[in-house]
């Protein structure tokens, strides 16, 4: 395992390289360990984004608009395109190495034999960071489906649906009512859902009504 005095590209190879398999879709693994990290909620109100197109436009909006009125805001995610640090920013800026290394190593320290996933780490140490810096929005882009992402084991306050299409069949089903299911999985009980498609798929409305969501 790396040290604290190893790199951030050292660190990111050595996540890597813990979970047998890229793609391990469920909450279990994650759910312990955060049980252990985390003290409290990554801020005080949760904007989760799921969908297949537009979902890095989305946040990057709603980041946008948001900073403008003088919120304090927090933005995860994936994937990045010229560093990792892209994924987790404060406040519009990207994070620092030394800040992404020090909450890998919180992380590692609570981790114990769980074997998460290279997403699963990088979700972890955004609301690991995020918690720590006290802030009053934070935007979850979900990394693939909804219902089993990682990103899903924090409780969006208002859960955020882009355009719905074909894509990952192979873990989210074969047909478009089946995908936009497993994304709907970001619905929260009597919490608000928006949905950007004018004529959402019958299992995201489905969805919305059995849990009474605004």
């Amino acid at each position: 395992m790396p040290s604290k005095d190893s790199s951030l590209d050292s660190w990111l190879e050595y996540i890597s390289g813990v979970h047998p398999r890229e793609i391990d879709l469920g909450l279990d693994r994650i759910a312990r360990v955060a049980g252990r990290l985390l003290t409290a909620r990554p801020a005080k109100q949760i904007i989760t984004v799921a969908g297949t197109n537009g979902k890095g436009s989305n946040v990057a909006a709603m980041e946008a608009v948001l900073l403008a009125n003088n919120y304090s805001v927090a933005a995860f995610t994936s994937p990045h395109i010229h560093c990792f640090n892209e994924r987790i920013r404060v406040n519009g800026k990207s994070v620092s190495d030394d800040v992404l290394i020090d909450g890998l190593i919180a992380i590692e320290a609570n981790r114990s034999d769980e074997s998460l996933s290279y997403f699963e780490y990088s979700a972890l140490l955004a609301f690991y960071i995020f918690s720590k810096a006290d802030m009053d929005v934070a935007l979850l882009e979900v990394g693939l489906g909804g219902r089993l992402d990682a990103v899903n084991l924090i409780d969006a306050d208002i859960a955020v649906i882009s355009s719905i299409a074909l894509d990952h069949q192979d873990w989210l089903g074969s047909d478009l009512d089946g995908i936009a299911a497993e994304k709907a999985g970001i619905i929260r009980e009597g919490k608000p859902v928006v949905c950007s498609e004018e004529n959402p798929r019958s299992t995201i409305l489905e969805r919305a009504e059995l849990l009474s969501s605004k």
